[in-house]
């Protein structure tokens, strides 16, 4: 009976969790030096996904990395910090708008903002954005047109 039980419950479990990890989706960031909509970009620059998803950054072209912004993500998630030139696969686990940028060209307005699950953040990561747009050197309006865009959907 014993035996019984606890083969049940294992069952249970990987069947549970298994049903979990098939859910979750890879998403893709491609890094870019120029697209349609200006030079030094993520493509897609705002993704929406799910709490528990995943998100590849690809360097498509030379001298890129992805990285997680300071300040700029849910309260208790995790940093990431990729390589220069190296994919880097990050998995969601806070709910809320996570601002990423690649650091060799942050100052150009190269970022990206994933959403994750629900907005719930936006205002605080709008309030604290201030110090990291005031840094751009140009495109200093990329930043405040992704948030604009959260707002509108």
């Amino acid at each position: 009976m014993k035996n019984r039980l606890l083969s049940c419950a294992l069952s249970l479990f990987l069947t549970t969790s298994g049903a979990s990890v098939a859910l979750a989706a890879e998403h893709q960031v491609l890094m870019l030096d120029a697209n349609d909509t200006g030079e030094m970009v993520f493509e897609p620059n705002l993704i929406r996904v799910a709490v528990g998803d995943t998100v590849k950054f690809i360097p498509t072209d030379w001298g890129h990395n992805a990285e997680s912004v300071k300040g700029l993500s849910p309260a208790g998630s995790k940093p990431f910090y990729g390589k220069l030139n190296e994919e880097v696969t990050v998995t969601l686990l806070k709910e809320g708008v996570h601002v990423i940028q690649c650091n060799p060209h942050s100052l150009m307005g190269m970022v990206a903002v994933i959403v994750a699950g629900s907005a719930t953040n936006l205002v605080e990561i709008k309030a604290q954005s201030a110090i990291i747009n005031a840094k751009f050197r140009i495109k200093r309006e990329r930043l405040d047109g992704i948030f604009a865009r959260i707002s509108s959907e």
